[in-house]
């Protein structure tokens, strides 16, 4: 399925940032085919001291490092006073004393629409902190073996989606780095999955990808925070699939002035179909903003989005460690959940966790479900598979969610508090599966998506039935997926593991 829109939209910016312009002085080694900055002076300062300062506040407020050997990241690449924090986040997540023998960056195009992908091979790239090394062999190497890769230099020449990137590159690596720049011109698919594998065997552990996206373009400050979220979760599903299903539903959902809900969605895509299937990788969300944030200049009527999310490998110790919390985390996050609810629910405050308490491992971004009972029966369960922040305040939410936002139920009532036995259960990565021999019935979880519909049981939901595989799927697929007892057969099915833990474990 290709998503409704077939243009992509050009960001245009304010010229914030010094002095307009690019002065040659800023490299006296220039060579006349190397590609000279275009938007310095409008998207970030073309003076390089300004530019430098500019980048080190960026990174002082950005979110620090939460990921370990990162493969790949997605960074917006609007004006820094915009998207800049956000874009420094996911920088933040790669070891600046690592060295890379390249540094892959995929950028769709704004200003033309061409057939497969353009490397520029003429010469290097320039911004006002100097010169960025192309790895001019292996580009060509790439362009001689893989007809979807063109040498269109004049799709890059304008471009801002890729040269953004760079600064941020240039600031945060300590070693020299070179990088192969990929401007895309397709609007199609199938040649996203050919760009994808030409490029598949380069995402390892040797080589970093620097993905170049915004999401939503103009809808509300509201509707920009529900839809950059779905869009979120279907990329970290690690589905082709499911993102281009995503975009299109959007695109249909009728939300105002939405004109794209992510304008890289071909380099975006290209990266899923890279890490398709790969058991050993795993997505994090890390930060998400939009425009309407910018204190100075934002405007919550019209915004654009920001997400920073990374693809992480595996290292076999962390394969086999699994996550786990000792006694005291528990009790800390029940008691976070606890004190939420009585507090929400009686006053409507949100109260402040004590920072003091709150461990390295609760600070970790982790999905989660809190699930409430009374008297035995289930009294509200709200989750989130992405990890979109620490996991205490992830429960915390999901305590105020699941206590007076769970449609199935009315809201909790002060005098029931006392009366609920609250269940944590915190989720390893969403894994796509093909075959259902991949499935543990009890320690698995399933996430099954179908079109526009989905759902999922946790893995307890096994353990407490006492049902076979066949009726654990049947019933996730009529019941919560509503896709029919055997829609799950040719459903996109994914599994997950959850650490649980209750107040019953205290006793």
């Amino acid at each position: 399925m290709k998503p409704a829109l077939k243009f992509t939209v050009m960001v245009l910016v304010p010229f914030f940032f010094g002095s307009s312009g690019y002065s040659q002085d800023n490299n006296k080694e220039s060579d006349p085919d190397d590609r000279k900055p275009a938007v310095a002076g409008q998207f970030y300062s073309s003076d390089p001291i300004r530019l430098r300062a500019d980048l080190s506040t960026l990174f002082a407020n950005a979110l620090p490092r939460q990921a370990e050997n990162v493969l790949a990241l997605i960074s917006p690449h609007a004006g820094y006073v915009f998207s800049g924090e956000v874009a420094a986040s996911s920088f933040n997540q790669v070891d600046p004393a690592r060295t890379y023998e390249n540094i892959f960056i995929l950028a769709s195009s704004h200003r033309m629409s061409f057939e497969g992908a353009s490397i520029y091979n003429k010469g290097n790239y320039e911004t006002p902190l100097g010169k960025v090394k192309v790895n001019l062999d292996l580009a060509n190497e790439l362009l001689k073996d893989n007809p979807v890769f063109t040498s269109k230099s004049d799709a890059h020449i304008y471009e801002h989606s890729l040269e953004v990137q760079l600064p941020f590159l240039q600031y945060k690596l300590k070693n020299e780095f070179r990088i192969i720049p990929i401007i895309l011109g397709t609007q199609s698919p199938a040649t996203s999955k050919k760009i994808a594998d030409a490029l598949k065997p380069y995402l390892n552990g040797k080589n970093l990808f620097v993905i170049s996206t915004d999401f939503s373009h103009y809808p509300s400050y509201e509707d920009a925070c529900v839809v950059d979220k779905i869009t979120a979760e279907a990329i970290m599903s690690n589905s082709p699939e499911n993102l281009l299903a995503t975009l299109d539903d959007n695109d249909h959902k009728g939300y105002d002035n939405l004109a794209t809900s992510l304008c890289g969605w071909t380099s975006v895509l290209s990266l899923l179909y890279m890490t398709e299937g790969r058991n050993d990788l795993s997505f994090k969300a890390i930060q998400y903003q939009n425009s309407g944030d910018s204190e100075i200049y934002g405007d919550k009527e019209r915004v654009v989005g920001y997400y920073s999310i990374v693809v992480e490998k595996a290292l076999s110790s962390q394969k086999d460690a699994g996550f786990s919390l000792d006694e005291q985390e528990k009790a800390i996050l029940l008691k976070i959940v606890h004190e939420t609810i009585e507090e929400y629910v009686s006053t409507g405050k949100i109260p402040e966790p004590d920072e003091k308490t709150i461990t390295a491992k609760l600070r970790q971004p982790c999905g989660a479900f809190v699930t409430l009972k009374k008297d035995g029966n289930l009294r509200g369960c709200i989750g989130r598979f992405e990890a979109t922040g620490p996991l205490y305040e992830t429960v915390q939410q999901l305590a105020i969610s699941s206590s007076t936002q769970d449609s199935r139920f009315p809201p909790v009532t002060e005098e029931e508090v006392d009366e609920l036995e609250i269940e944590i259960s915190v989720l390893t990565p969403l894994r796509r599966i093909y075959s259902i021999d991949e499935f543990q019935l009890g320690k698995h979880g399933i996430y099954m998506k179908k079109g526009f519909y989905s759902g999922t049981f946790l893995p307890q939901v096994a353990l407490e039935t006492g049902w076979t595989t066949e009726e654990f799927l049947g019933h996730c697929a009529r019941d919560k997926a509503r896709i029919g007892w055997d829609g799950w057969k040719d459903a996109e099915l994914y599994v997950y593991e959850a650490y649980v833990f209750g107040e019953e474990d205290k006793k």
